[in-house]
């Protein structure tokens, strides 16, 4: 099995069990489902943002350890006081480190919109999305069937969550439903966990108008944020770029300075 073959296979086992412990009657038991939650599109939008969703991520597969000691609440304001138009929180343990208390830690400190960054093959998890205080959800369209796209979506707009739809494969686009409003390119082939900058900006040319796109993965520079703002991406999904740093939050801060320098300099 390639990567993403294994983790989905992980991830199905994973939350077959968690259904048995954790109901959905139990998780509706949570304070964040009284709470409204925040549009991950309007934040991504803003004239006075800069469009960017900061990842909280502690491994990954490819890279092994990047910031294990790295605390989801200090990180994550950190994030925002530095100008985020988002927060997006791995909340996968197995292959990413992360976990569910990831994600409510970094919502008790923050007002900003944060996407669940999770591998979403059952309904299930949308609910725990929403148990759990996040605003918007991750549906990729290389693990799921367009039928599952189009039911997930619908179950998560009666939740509240928006969603942002991840697709690499360009023959993937035609799995997306024909109300989606937020749709990321993710640069990294989740199979082989390859980068290719080039290979989003084709994709890009190829989806619907008015799409909020939103360029993921492999943004590693300010050149990078450029060349896809220039292409037309109004959200960019740094997920290792700051996370590398021992102070992620100062690592965005000095990030956005440098893009307001350019903007100065143009």
């Amino acid at each position: 099995m390639n990567i993403l073959e294994t983790i989905i296979t992980h991830k199905r086992n994973e939350v077959s069990l968690k259904k048995e412990i954790y109901p959905i009657k139990f998780l509706e038991q949570s304070i964040f489902f009284k709470t409204d939650t925040v549009s991950l599109q309007w934040y991504i939008e803003r004239d006075d943002l800069y469009g960017i969703i900061a990842e909280f991520k502690r491994m990954s597969p490819s890279k092994g350890m990047i910031n294990q000691y790295a605390k989801p609440e200090k990180v994550c304001t950190n994030y925002m006081r530095a100008g985020a138009s988002a927060l997006s929180v791995l909340t996968d343990n197995k292959f990413f480190g992360g976990s569910n208390d990831d994600l409510t830690n970094a919502r008790k400190y923050n007002y900003c919109p944060i996407l669940r960054k999770d591998f979403i093959v059952d309904p299930y998890q949308i609910y725990e999305a929403k148990s759990i205080g996040a605003d918007a959800i991750l549906l990729i369209a290389e693990v799921l069937s367009e039928k599952e796209m189009t039911s997930y979506y619908a179950t998560a707009q009666s939740l509240g969550l928006e969603v942002l739809f991840e697709v690499h494969a360009a023959e993937s686009i035609v799995k997306l439903p024909a109300d989606a409003k937020i749709v990321g390119i993710n640069s990294r082939n989740l199979k082989s966990f390859e980068v290719s900058l080039e290979h989003t900006l084709k994709t890009m040319e190829q989806l619907p108008t008015g799409i909020c796109a939103v360029a993921e993965s492999g943004i590693s520079s300010i050149s990078d944020y450029r060349l896809f703002k220039n292409a037309g991406f109004s959200g960019f999904l740094i997920d290792e770029r700051f996370m590398r740093e021992a102070n992620p939050g100062k690592a965005l801060s000095n990030f956005i300075k440098s893009i307001k320098a350019n903007e100065y300099a143009d």
